[in-house]
């Protein structure tokens, strides 16, 4: 239960009265308790915290106390800085109430107190640093920086520095710290990584500076053994590390080499940036920034970016796999003579169980606080208007019962997906309603949060309107606008529902253009959808198209293009870039549109399924049978003027051919395989406007090396090409189903 306690305390103390925290400790003052620093920008807090202890034999049986800097607008404990990881101080008098004590030593050094007994735990004097000169003129000064500083004052004017925390990472680079090596007196500044997600005792891999090569390097700490380095500093950037390619207007990165020194160092343009450069407990150097719009960590970057690259992380005599769940297993010829010792073996995954735990916790934490926040922002609204049920921009916190009531006891479902189902209803006032019920897993509440804080926040007539939400115990509800004509995909491949004419087809093709433009370029972050196909796209009465389901989405800093992230979406609409596991940017919700724009044209789906082979396949000169991939036929009718063949039968052609041609134009754009290649949404909407021309695209490269074989490619080789992209896919994942 260790994780849980180390959750709820991280809670309280963000939650705990700041009002009187200061950024000194002068001779005399003692932090204690719930004390703390804080910065004079707010941004970074000091203080003790309590957490557990991982040894070699799994946890210690009493947690322990450490002294630590945390980032202090962050709702969740995110420490910076930890004095005393290797060395906590023994919680033995928590009963009674006290805790252990900061403050300036007889002989001027910084020192943690033992609760009980008062003696020194922790102090500045390890960093040999001589303060006796100075007894009652040092103070502690925690920086806007983050920076914890020992200063000599007996000089006002000139404050002279004795000790720094800069100088003593732990796992983290904040911006302006210097990472890497003082050639004079052997300071080195490296990170070391955690031994575990629930507490900061130091971990087994190291960060720094190459001492031979000017580039970063990642290393088991106790070996000469490096399993990924950066590339050498070309004067820009790391050539191993493209994302700093331009990518990160914000940042300003450095690497110094003379004869003193050799070191990193990052800035950033705007001092509200809350962001960090760390080595994660699974041995890999991550870059991240906070987003306060979703109230979660957005990462850039991530290396390397395979987990099976990273030295050991299935210890010995065992093999790493994406394709085997859990990533590791024992090599042919052993077995798991004892689990206990197997778990403790993997690293990371030793915690496992107990990182689930606070994984859990931590996001149903979270989830109660976006409900409060949501709870407490009606409530408001709702008293400055008594008159009005529901003010502009707001959300209804509904009643189970009433939802119950509304769709008849769940009675009519309209839908179905991964995380639940849908259903019919009407309120009170007779305005129609569709009640998405989420399950109660974690991925189920995930997405609850993740709709809640995207699209309960932003207002778009092609955006579908999310009127409120319920949670009720494990269950989880949100209420949306219901939309009489449901979704593109039963209009387009089925046959029992109303034909939509060209014209209809267009003006849908324009309307979720105008959605995703809205996303990645007008919201104050840019969100990623990360899950464009017709299922998510409803029509309302008028046939008017609404984006929908935005429990995949990822929000992106104003400031930053790219984000790391989990693999997402559905197979048949996946960008080339989710397969290599590189950064993504909004330009994946670009590829998937443009093939939402080729089943928009055909009336059929992209995706080659086994069951559908047979009535899939044409026959080549030689007699042989090819399988219609129907992008690539999409791109090679282009570029013979020969689009009209394309278009679905049941338009019996009549459709302007200009807006056939534009619309196949700018699919065979967004699904170039470079997503520099791609158009921006925002010029997608200006061509079908006609406010830009679209010249004629160049034929996708990977659909290219396909057409430039021999045209007798056969049904096999297609679909070996087929099955070669499943087999990128992690974790099972697939294309096409075989």
């Amino acid at each position: 239960m260790a994780p849980l306690r180390y959750t709820l305390l991280a809670l309280l103390v963000f939650l705990s009265d700041r009002s009187a925290a200061t950024d000194t400790v002068s001779p005399g003052d003692v932090l204690a308790g719930k004390d703390r620093l804080v910065s004079k920008n707010g941004k970074f807090a000091l203080g003790f915290f309590e957490g557990p202890v991982y040894t070699d034999n799994g946890e210690s049986s009493a947690p322990m106390w450490f002294l630590g800097i945390w980032f202090n607008t962050v709702p969740n404990l995110t420490t910076v800085w930890v004095a005393n990881g290797a060395e906590p101080i023994m919680d033995g008098a928590s009963a009674a109430g006290t805790s252990p004590e900061l403050t300036i030593s007889g002989d001027g050094d910084l020192v943690a107190l033992h609760p009980a007994a008062k003696s020194i735990t922790w102090s500045t004097q390890s960093a040999n640093v001589s303060t006796k000169n100075t007894t009652n003129n040092t103070a502690a000064v925690l920086l806007n920086s983050g920076n914890l500083v020992l200063l000599d004052t007996s000089n006002q004017s000139e404050p002279r520095t004795l000790w720094q925390s800069f100088d003593h990472p732990t796992d983290s680079l904040l911006p302006g710290a210097k990472f890497g090596r003082d050639k004079l007196t052997g300071l080195n500044r490296r990170l070391v990584s955690k031994k575990s997600m629930a507490g900061p005792s130091p971990g087994a891999y190291c960060f720094e500076v190459d001492p031979d090569t000017p580039q970063l390097i990642l290393k088991l700490c106790n070996s000469s053994i490096t399993y990924w380095s950066s590339g050498a500093w070309n004067g820009q950037y790391f050539s191993g590390i493209p994302e700093l390619i331009g990518n990160s207007p914000g940042f300003h990165l450095a690497f110094f080499n003379n004869s003193r020194e050799e070191y990193l160092q990052f800035n950033v343009s705007n001092e509200a940036f809350v962001t960090r450069n760390f080595i994660d407990v699974d041995g890999r150097d991550k870059q991240q920034v906070w987003l306060d719009a979703s109230q979660d960590w957005l990462t850039l970057y991530s290396n390397p970016k395979v987990q099976c690259e990273v030295y050991g992380i299935c210890g010995p005599y065992s093999v790493c796999s994406y394709s085997l769940l859990p990533l590791c297993s024992c090599m042919k010829g052993f077995s798991v003579r004892s689990v206990k010792d197997w778990e403790q073996a993997r690293d990371m995954q030793k915690d496992k169980r107990r990182v689930t735990i606070g994984v859990v916790v931590g996001a149903s934490v979270a989830a109660l606080a976006v409900l409060v926040f949501v709870v407490v922002l009606f409530i408001i609204r709702r008293n400055k208007n008594k008159n009005s049920s529901q003010n502009c921009g707001s959300l209804v916190a509904f009643r189970y019962k009433d939802l119950r009531s509304a769709t008849k006891n769940f009675s009519e479902k309209i839908g179905e997906g991964g995380f639940g189902s849908v259903f019919k209803g009407q309120l009170r006032d007779s305005t129609g309603i569709a009640v998405k019920s989420l399950d109660g897993s974690s991925q189920g509440d995930k997405q609850f949060r993740a709709e809640v804080r995207s699209i309960g926040t932003i207002q778009h007539i092609n955006l579908v309107n999310l009127i409120g939400f319920c949670s009720d115990g494990d269950s989880r509800f949100l209420v949306y606008e219901h939309m009489p004509n449901r979704s593109l995909d039963t209009h387009l491949f089925r046959s029992n529902v109303k034909f939509l004419d060209w014209s209809t087809r267009y003006q849908i093709a324009l309307g979720v253009a105008r959605g995703l433009c809205y996303l990645h370029e007008s919201c104050h972050d840019r969100i990623i959808h990360c899950d464009i196909k017709p299922q998510n796209i409803l029509l309302d009465a008028s046939f008017l198209p609404k984006i929908a389901d935005f429990g995949m989405a990822k929000f992106v800093g104003r400031d930053f293009s790219r984000v790391l992230t989990t693999m997402r979406g559905t197979m048949g609409y996946l960008a080339p870039e989710w397969i290599s596991g590189t950064p993504i940017t909004p330009k994946v919700d670009v590829y998937s549109y443009g093939m939402v724009l080729l089943e928009l044209v055909s009336g059929r789906r992209n995706s080659v399924r086994s069951e559908e082979y047979t009535t899939s396949t044409s026959t080549d000169t030689d007699g042989s049978h090819a399988a219609v991939y129907f992008p690539m036929q999409a791109s090679r009718k282009l570029l013979d003027g020969d689009v009209m063949s394309l278009l679905d039968q049941k338009l019996c052609g009549e459709a302007d051919f200009k807006e056939v041609e534009k619309v196949c134009k700018i699919a065979c754009w967004c699904i170039q395989e470079d997503e520099v290649d791609r158009p921006t949404m925002g010029q997608v909407v200006q061509i079908l406007e006609g406010v830009l021309d679209c010249d004629m695209p160049p034929l996708p490269r990977l659909l290219q090396r396909i057409f430039e074989r021999p045209s007798s490619v056969s049904s096999t080789s297609v679909l070996l090409f087929l099955s070669v992209s499943n087999s990128m896919l992690p974790f099972g994942q697939q294309l096409i189903k075989s």
